[in-house]
């Protein structure tokens, strides 16, 4: 973002014109190939142009800005010829998911083994907790009455009802369009944030809405016991 829209802004009126000639074209050809929509007639052109680019900056700048990633522009082309766009190409979310990796490391001895146990741990931890939570409980009988609750009568009209789960749905969704609960949305999600920061933002979003009804309830009742007194 700093390289293809920010910079071209900052650089105005404070080079000279060549240079900041030189750096404006930089800034139009990476963004050029960062666009999710190329056409493959003009990846000569953007080729040519990253040489030119090359040669202008090697005209104003000092030998010593030019290292191996400088050169590196002109293969950026040739490289979007043979594996695609380079936006599906991005590492920032496998550094991003790296960085809760390397939060799992807790024997500085042996990080790598240290990462792994951790990393089973966590997925055999929410696959319990997922299983168990979706199986039955052993030795209670089942009512006899469980097919009408839930919607299978035995004779007329098929009466639908909606399960638990979709009720609690059906509830979280009218709650997060209500702007007057939207402020107490936000501070639970820092709350659950805060209380895990190692933990993906997937995680957080999933930890925030299997707590949030109980939550939401407590501070409503606090609510109603501070306007009493």
């Amino acid at each position: 973002m700093l390289m293809q829209e920010l910079l071209v802004v900052a650089i105005q009126d404070i080079l000279p014109n060549k240079v900041r000639l030189a750096i404006t074209r930089l800034c139009f050809f990476f963004n050029a190939i960062c666009s999710k929509v190329l056409d493959p007639v003009k990846f000569d052109d953007l080729e040519n142009d990253a040489t030119i680019i090359l040669c202008h900056l090697e005209m104003y700048f000092p030998l010593a800005f030019f290292d191996i990633m400088v050169h590196l522009i002109v293969h950026l082309v040739r490289v979007i010829k043979c594996c695609g766009p380079v936006y599906l190409q991005w590492m920032y979310p496998v550094e991003r998911y790296m960085k809760i990796l390397k939060g799992y490391t807790k024997n500085l001895h042996h990080p790598e083994a240290s990462i792994v146990e951790r990393y089973i741990a966590e997925e055999a931890i929410e696959f319990c907790s997922e299983y168990i939570e979706k199986d039955k409980p052993v030795g209670l009988p089942k009512s006899r009455h469980d097919d009408r609750v839930g919607g299978k009568g035995l004779r007329g009209l098929h009466v639908i009802t909606p399960s638990l789960e979709d009720l609690l749905q059906a509830h979280l969704y009218v709650l997060n369009n209500n702007n007057e609960v939207l402020t107490y949305i936000l501070h639970h999600e820092g709350l659950v944030k805060q209380s895990n920061p190692k933990m993906s933002k997937n995680w957080v979003l999933k930890k925030h809405n299997k707590i949030f009804f109980d939550w939401f309830k407590e501070q409503s009742l606090l609510m109603k016991m501070l306007l009493k007194h």
